[in-house]
């Protein structure tokens, strides 16, 4: 279910209007999309973080209610603060329900390789997020990836994963999105051990 949220429209652009309107806890954004002329906005800095604050995050779809008309829209860009990371601008792109968007999905890693942590390696997530193609009402929340049964050499493909129903991914089917590594401390002992078994047979 989509998530209402009040936008008011502006008309004043530029730094100067757009920092006046930060000092009132206010975020200036916009919205476009679908042949629309983009229309400047201002949303409410808390009413927005509440709005997103669910499972779906910055994938929540948003109605937009602006002068007595209401956009379904998704967040397409975040702009944020170079040092406090406080976000400055946002655009809002509109959206259908029944057309596919493209949108960045989490990726989550569950379980314990358990079999990698006792040779010494490290499970290393190669990508923090997907590109995932699907209608806005169905996009997950996250792409999870049960990684117990990992081993060290092991590579997950995007070509390997298991989607959810109507959902696909404009990645690289050959890109590596989970990986192996071997710590130095683990490579050190293995080439001991090599050593230690060449010695062993130039004594017999």
């Amino acid at each position: 279910m989509p998530t209402t949220i009040a936008a008011e429209s502006r008309v004043a652009s530029g730094s100067r209007a757009a920092n006046r309107l930060r000092g009132e806890d206010k975020i200036p954004g916009v919205i476009y999309g679908h042949g629309m002329d983009p229309v400047l906005v201002t949303v409410n800095r808390r009413e927005l973080r509440i709005a997103l604050s669910g499972a779906a995050g910055s994938n929540t779809v948003l109605d937009l209610s602006v002068d007595g008309k209401v956009h379904s829209t998704v967040i397409k860009a975040l702009q944020r603060h170079k040092v406090r990371h406080n976000v400055t601008h946002i655009d809002f792109q509109v959206v259908r329900m029944d057309e596919e968007i493209t949108v960045d999905v989490p990726v989550v890693l569950h379980g314990e390789a358990k079999a990698v942590l006792n040779d010494g390696g490290l499970v290393d997530p190669s990508v923090d997020t997907l590109p995932i193609v699907t209608t806005p009402r169905n996009i997950p929340t996250e792409i999870a990836i049960d990684i117990s049964a990992m081993q060290v050499g092991d590579v997950i493909r995007v070509s390997d994963l298991t989607l959810p129903a109507g959902v696909t991914t404009s990645a690289d089917p050959d890109m590596p999105v989970v990986t192996v590594l071997v710590t130095r401390a683990a490579m050190a002992a293995e080439n001991e051990a090599a050593e230690a078994a060449e010695g062993d047979a130039d004594k017999a």
